[in-house]
């Protein structure tokens, strides 16, 4: 079992920058893929970004530039800075990771962006 926490979460205004954070916990050895996922009201849940054990990275396009996923293995956390923040980045965003062949959610974080 792996349990995440995401924090860091918040209102900022539009142009600013929030860095969400996500501490694993529990079987960490057995964690590949670590990643974010966001979903906002009336939309589907959908890629921000991917980074694997090897630290490659994968992003969706509109974050591409303005997002960036890093890991610190040492402490089992996954971070998102997110910069030039605009208001259809609000959501929900959520931490996954992978690990022998099941996928583990975090709760959530809720980013408000207002215009």
């Amino acid at each position: 079992q792996v349990q995440l926490v995401e924090s860091g979460g918040g209102l900022v205004q539009a142009g600013g920058s929030l860095r969400l954070s996500c501490a694993a916990s529990g079987s960490i050895f057995s964690i590949n893929d670590m990643g974010w996922y966001r979903q906002a009201p009336g939309k589907q849940r959908e890629l921000v970004a991917i980074i694997t054990s090897g630290g490659g990275t994968i992003y969706a396009g509109a974050m591409k530039g303005r997002f960036t996923i890093s890991r610190d293995n040492a402490k089992n956390t996954v971070y998102l800075q997110m910069n030039s923040l605009k208001p259809e980045d609000t959501a929900v965003y959520r931490c996954t990771a992978h690990a022998r062949e099941v996928d583990y959610w975090g709760q959530g974080t809720q980013v408000t962006v207002s215009s």
